[in-house]
């Protein structure tokens, strides 16, 4: 895992990852008398960094020059659509159906996907006006950091790396499960049982480790080889999905579905939460901007058909499943599989297990590319080591992050298993997509020295509206069991705030290429689903969640606020050499012309 060539951006020509110059360059740790001098200006910094923001020239040029070698521009429209599909469809319609049909939401586990899926769609939308307008392989990292400053950019690629981290270790061990399933075996047939190691984290699960490497290597050494194989994959898994659509209506029984909502509505809400995790991985597709060759066109056609194909198959599928078996007889490790041998086709159970397995391969190479290309753009930052940056000059990849993610998802994989993982996930998912939601709000009604105070001023207070009467929703739901005096109070404020926010600011940017239609009331449609969904996310998980959080605020305290505080004055110093050189050259062919 070597670096670039030295640019005073601390990436280095020839080093090691783990040597002092390929993890923390900066002037703040050259010694341990700078570091305390860092220390002692923690207050000044973190005021710097919380008011500061990017701008999309900065992370369209200077943030990518940081990498030395360019990644090759080589997918189309096409190879999006593929993607889309293969980083989304796998483990969770496999997996989790089961379980939130037999335990939360009985048949009605449709009306779940629906839901989740609608709330992706949005975020989808959301996602796609940001990646056409900054096609950077940063993602929604980037876009925060231009829209809602540094610090809100941090702690969102703080959780979207421990989203991919959990995506990619879910999927890993879900393929051990599948496969066990394959071979007529119990997944835990396949696993290390370690009887001193606590409850969830005591299966250790080898086969999600090797299936992980294999799938970084093909990651590390091509963008567009990685492409042909997710799209024949991908193709492959449909025709699977399309013969359990036909194969599994043949033994459709409408009795059922006669208990459609047997945990009734909160069940509902409670599976979507949950099955949200089905939808995970599109926003993968967003940090493929720097290897496409026309954003404006492809990433539209790419990101929204995608998400609408996997929408419908997930909705057949989860319809199809419960019109099969009733809810309670519905397996929750390998629903399908077991499903088929419920009704007498034995035979069928491996074309699904096949199948289940082909889509989680590509979710786990989609997973690991996205995942990759995110700590790239943070790591150029320097919020992370700068080595991570690095793009291999013959491959085009990012080889560095590439390889370290991968370690992180072998190491979570090896121990903990899916349910945790799961809850874990959705948390961290629709907080980012919310934060992405509200930044396109600001992106559209907000230009530094262009909006007036009045106009940022009531922007401020409408946004604060929106989320402050969707978490009241959510509160409200998780806290009582009747009424309908709250969220008559509550959807009040969100439409008065939405509707003040249309009619009395105004809009300071228009789309170049593509923007979300009904504008503000997607975002904040989006914004509103999204909080609501994670009202009903168990206790634990937002405590697991919290702690996470505070870890990532002791590294920014201690590392990541010196480092890219840093890194920002680097660039300034650069940038303002630029335009001298820029000036003087100007002046110059002026002078000569004049003579």
């Amino acid at each position: 895992m070597m670096s670039g060539t030295g640019n005073g951006n601390g990436i280095k020509k020839r080093g090691c990852i783990c040597s002092k110059e390929g993890l923390l360059p900066e002037e703040s740790f050259k010694s341990w008398g700078s570091y305390v001098h860092a220390l002692a200006s923690t207050k000044t910094r973190l005021k710097d960094r919380l008011l500061a923001r990017s701008q999309d020239s900065l992370e369209l040029h200077h943030m990518r020059a940081r990498s030395q070698s360019e990644m090759k521009k080589t997918l189309n429209w096409w190879d999006l659509i593929w993607f889309g599909i293969g980083a989304v469809m796998g483990a969770g319609i496999f997996v989790l159906t089961g379980d939130a049909a037999r335990n939360d939401a009985g048949p009605a586990v449709v009306v779940s996907y629906l839901i989740s899926g609608i709330s992706a769609l949005l975020s989808v939308l959301c996602y796609t006006e940001f990646s056409v307008e900054l096609p950077v392989a940063g993602g929604s990292f980037s876009y925060l950091r231009v829209e809602l400053g540094d610090f809100v950019a941090y702690i969102a690629a703080g959780n979207i790396l421990f989203e991919y981290m959990v995506a990619g270790a879910s999927v890993a061990r879900s393929w051990t499960s599948y496969f066990a399933t394959l071979c007529n075996h119990n997944p835990n047939d396949f696993r290390i049982n370690v009887s001193n190691l606590a409850e969830n984290y005591n299966h250790l699960d080898p086969i999600a480790v090797v299936v992980s490497v294999v799938v970084c290597v093909g990651a590390a050494l091509s963008t567009k080889g990685s492409s042909r194989f997710n799209s024949v994959t991908s193709i492959l898994h449909i025709l699977v999905l399309i013969f359990i659509l036909i194969a599994g209506l043949t033994k459709a029984d409408l009795a059922n579905m006669a208990t459609f909502t047997p945990y009734g509505v909160k069940g509902i809400f409670k599976a979507s939460a949950v099955l949200f995790f089905a939808y995970v991985g599109f926003d993968g597709v967003a940090t493929l901007g720097e290897e496409i060759k026309n954003p404006g066109r492809d990433i539209p056609i790419g990101l929204i058909g995608s998400m609408l194909i996997t929408i419908t198959l997930y909705c057949l599928l989860s319809a199809t499943l419960s019109l099969m078996q009733p809810y309670t007889q519905i397996d929750v490790d390998a629903p399908f599989s077991l499903a088929f041998q419920a009704v007498g086709m034995n035979w069928a159970k491996y074309i699904v297990a096949i199948g289940a397995l082909k889509g989680m391969t590509t979710v786990l190479l989609a997973n690991l590319i996205g995942q990759a290309r995110y700590f790239t753009h943070i790591a150029r930052t320097h919020m992370a080591p700068p080595i991570l940056a690095a793009i291999n000059e013959k491959t085009g990849t990012p080889v560095n992050a590439t390889i370290i993610m991968t370690i992180a998802n072998c190491i979570v994989a090896f121990f903990t298993s899916l349910d945790v993982l799961a809850n874990l996930l959705s948390i961290s998912t629709l907080l980012i997509f919310s934060l992405v939601a509200v930044a396109l709000i600001v992106r559209r009604y907000y230009v530094s020295g262009e909006t007036s105070d009045s106009n940022r001023n009531k922007l401020i207070g409408f946004v604060v509206l929106i989320i402050g009467s969707s978490i009241g929703s959510a509160v409200y739901w998780t806290v009582s069991n009747i009424g309908w005096i709250g969220y008559i109070v509550t959807g009040a404020l969100w439409f008065v705030a939405t509707l003040g926010l249309q009619l009395t600011v105004k809009k300071a940017r228009k789309p170049k290429m593509w923007g979300v239609p009904l504008l503000p009331w997607l975002p904040a449609a989006s914004i509103a689903i999204n909080v609501f969904i994670m009202g009903s996310i168990d206790g634990p998980s937002f405590l697991r969640f919290i702690v996470w959080t505070v870890v990532l605020l002791f590294y920014y305290l201690f590392v990541a606020l010196h480092a890219s505080y840093d890194a920002a004055i680097e660039a300034e110093r650069a940038a303002k050499a630029t335009q001298a050189a820029t000036n003087i050259e100007a002046g110059v062919i002026k002078t000569q012309t004049e003579s």
